[in-house]
């Protein structure tokens, strides 16, 4: 590695002569095993090697403690980096990316294999609390990210606030949201996280001189620079360097009760039962605050049950478990000084406090009320032993809403160890702690079961607490849904894979509109999340609409269980690389036109998935990457690659396509719930496509609720291959995996092949022969295996 570094450094001196720069000087430099330290003559800089692929930075006015970071993963191993000196330029870091230190005057260039990344332009400040720093961008350069916003794919050309604000009724347009994130990503593929959860501001060339900008109120400046070769390869080491989303437990992949609010457990078991009487599956029901509380207003921060209209609490949670459906509460960090906890809560001293170190009180919607520190031990102590007691219910989910916090007076302040910080220097952190909070007081208190955390908004690196995320109070309206695709693309490539919307819309709406609904509800079941989720005027929920409305939404309610094999399996790759589930077209064509089209997405690496997002149409136009086949999945038609067709979309119809070459995997039989699922029948779909020489696919399956699965690899890991040589098809079904408790003995798999025009002529199966059936009609041939633990299947089919 130093050989390189030393070769590479001497060529770095006049790449960057037209570097943009200022009067600091380095004055000496310190270097060890993974960190260098530079003394200059306006501050220090620290320089750490956080993996291969990304480098820390932190600059202090003085000679201090680097402040611990909130986003990276403390999971990260140290790493050993390179360095070299060459006259007037130190080199530092790994054979992939490199930080050009040159020393008089003092700037930083970051580069990856050789070429030019970014280039920090050097007028980092951290005066008086504040920070700031600027980085050049070049001409044309597209910037993504800064977490949710409504501003199309490009953000460039904005200057946007950092602080986490909720927006009521949104629509097509949002300059901020519930969740900020001081994150950028280049389509140059390098990413810039600005390590600081202060309030502040982005600004993304709104000046249009090429600078990118972040400043923050309070705290030291501390950036990290991450790069990839790809966008999948930078998104796969941003979620590297600030953590990895623990699996969901399975059944938060199926359908939710939900609205604003169920009045009472009558009323909730009332739900529960009208999905069973309406066929429909069912996998949870959220209450929201009514369980605490007969009024909306007066009642928030109770964290009790509400004993006249919710008598029996615990066995209600029971019988619903008993028939698979999953209890999920909300609770807020808001003691209202109304609430029965509102004494508790002081005596605990669990509350942000004012300048005299009293109770921060003040009003907003629901009525006087403190905020919890989830910051301070004593905060954190009171907020867990409610939610211990609560756990002991059965509670199985927990929703944790208002959470910017959506009011946080600037006036109010923080325990963090032994300092008192203002609200603001910590606002965007909220979330963030909350969950972590969460996440360990349910790992404790539920250790044999997954937690379920939904949240609205946090910080970088929230993922790593479990934090599922959703777009927050979309208007019920089509100007809503237009929005959903952008919104959960870019969370995904910010590490939050799981960003969803409520499903139909939330804020007003007089008048049911089923058209909107039907066409929020088949783009839902491609989302993350399947939640329908609204104020009560107008319901939620399928079962309670008319029978035609029910029709159109049943059988893709129904097609998201079949799909359970396949959306689990995508669960697992982002657990352990970091893919989302809905991806930018640009995953597969590295195209700058196909990463800036929101009107289609892939989800995974098999669908092509457009929603109609407007009154009344009933066509898309789809444009299809060149290079492979595209099967309509409800027809089986196939297209070829490299053009636009138009697709047919009546009601009925969400324009879906499998990309060829691909592995579709889904049960056999419809399921009421995922309590039902076994995983012992499954029918692997593989949609044959002559460009695709070799073509690979993965199952994974576990118990659902292990929290430790993957790394006690309590699982079974069933990789798919195909491969032809244009006479030829062959594939391979290989396990790995120690197994899990309650695993089928073996599993009964069928192969389904799309897209042949001939009944091929043998099928070998281990070098036996083996019935086929094959539909001349459908253009598709099946064949079945009996699979089991560790075993290798080759099957030959002869074309």
């Amino acid at each position: 590695m130093l050989t390189r570094l030393a070769n590479f450094s001497i060529a770095a001196i006049a790449f960057f002569a037209a570097a943009i720069c200022h009067a600091d000087k380095l004055l000496s430099y310190e270097f060890s095993t993974s960190s260098l330290s530079l003394s200059t003559t306006e501050g220090y800089y620290h320089l750490e090697l956080l993996h291969e692929d990304a480098i820390r930075v932190d600059f202090m006015a003085t000679l201090e403690n680097r402040a611990p970071s909130r986003a990276i993963s403390p999971n990260l191993s140290p790493t050993q980096a390179g360095f070299n000196e060459a006259g007037q330029q130190l080199v530092f870091g790994s054979n992939t990316l490199q930080a050009v230190i040159h020393s008089d005057p003092l700037s930083i260039k970051f580069l990856r294999d050789g070429e030019l990344v970014l280039t920090e332009t050097l007028n980092i400040q951290s005066d008086s609390g504040a920070s700031s720093a600027v980085f050049s961008i070049t001409d044309n350069e597209i910037l993504m990210g800064g977490g949710s916003r409504v501003l199309g794919v490009d953000r460039r050309g904005h200057k946007l606030p950092l602080y986490n604000r909720a927006h009521y009724g949104f629509e097509t347009h949002s300059e901020q949201m519930y969740y900020s994130l001081p994150l950028i990503l280049s389509d140059k593929h390098y990413a810039i996280l600005w390590d600081n959860p202060s309030s502040g501001w982005l600004d993304l060339d709104s000046s249009a001189n090429n600078q990118l900008q972040f400043a923050s109120d309070f705290g030291p400046a501390s950036f990290v620079i991450i790069a990839g070769d790809s966008l999948q390869s930078l998104v796969r080491n941003y979620v590297k360097t600030t953590g990895y989303q623990p699996l969901p437990p399975r059944w938060s992949l199926g359908l939710y009760a939900s609205r604003f609010g169920y009045h009472s457990e009558q009323e909730a078991r009332e739900v529960v039962a009208a999905f069973k009487e309406q066929d429909f599956p069912l996998d949870a029901i959220v209450l929201d605050l009514y369980w605490f509380g007969k009024e909306m207003k007066g009642t928030m921060g109770n964290l009790e049950w509400d004993a006249d209209n919710w008598p029996t609490p615990g066995k209600m949670i029971s019988d619903f478990q008993d028939s698979g459906v999953n209890t999920v509460l909300i609770t807020e960090p808001f003691i209202l000084t109304s609430s029965s906890k509102w004494d508790s809560a002081v005596e605990a001293e669990a509350l942000a406090v004012n300048h005299e170190g009293h109770p921060k009180t003040f009003d907003f919607y629901f009525g006087n009320t403190g905020l919890v520190d989830v910051f301070s031990d004593a905060g954190q102590n009171w907020f867990a032993q409610n939610y211990r007691r609560l756990a002991s219910y059965g509670v199985a989910g927990w929703w944790g809403d208002l959470g910017e916090p959506e009011v946080h007076p600037e006036d109010s302040f923080h325990q963090v160890s032994d300092q008192l910080l203002p609200a603001n220097s910590l606002h965007n952190a909220y979330g963030h702690q909350w969950a972590n909070l969460l996440d360990e007081t349910l790992r404790s208190e539920q250790p044999n079961q997954r937690p379920f955390i939904m949240m609205r908004a946090g910080y970088a690196g929230s993922q790593r607490f479990g934090l599922i995320p959703w777009t927050g109070d979309v208007n019920r309206s089509w100007g809503g849904l237009q929005s959903q695709v952008e919104l959960s693309l870019q969370a995904g490539l910010q590490g939050l894979a799981y960003m969803h919307s409520d499903i139909g819309g939330f804020a007003g709406g007089e008048v049911f509109d089923p058209e909107l609904y039907v066409r929020w509800f088949q783009y839902g079941v491609f989302q993350p999340v399947l939640r329908p989720h609204a104020q009560e005027n107008i319901a939620s929920e399928p079962v309670f609409h008319d029978a035609d409305t029910q029709s159109l939404t049943r059988p893709y309610a129904k097609l998201r269980y079949r799909l359970l094999p396949y959306l689990y399996s995508l669960s697992y790759l982002n657990s352990t690389l970091g893919d989302p589930m809905m991806r930018p077209m640009s995953y597969l064509t590295n195209n700058q036109n196909d990463l800036l089209n929101t009107s289609q997405y892939l989800y995974g690496d098999a669908f092509l998935v457009h929603p109609i997002v407007e009154d009344g149409k009933r066509h898309a136009e789809i444009n299809l990457p060149s290079g492979y086949y595209w099967y309509d999945f409800w027809s089986n038609d196939v297209y070829t690659g490299g053009q636009t067709i138009r697709y047919e979309a009546p009601i009925s119809r969400l324009p879906l396509l499998v990309r060829g070459g691909s592995f579709v995997t889904m049960t056999r039989e419809e399921l009421a719930n995922t309590a039902a699922y076994q995983g012992d029948e499954l029918d692997i779909h593989f949609y044959f496509d002559a460009n695709v020489s070799l073509s690979s696919g993965q199952i994974f399956e576990d118990d659902g609720q292990d929290p430790n699965s993957i790394t006690n690899n309590s699982f079974e890991l069933i990789n798919l291959t195909v491969e032809h040589d244009g006479s030829v098809l062959r594939g391979a079904i290989i396990s790995q995996g120690d197994g899990y408790q309650g695993m089928p003995d073996q599993r009964d798999l069928r192969i389904i092949i799309h897209g042949l025009s001939e009944a091929p002529t043998e099928l070998l199966v281990n070098g036996s022969s083996q019935s086929i059936e094959f539909d001349g009609e459908s253009q598709t041939l099946s064949f079945s295996l009996q699979h089991t633990l560790r075993t290798e299947t080759q099957w030959k089919l002869k074309l």
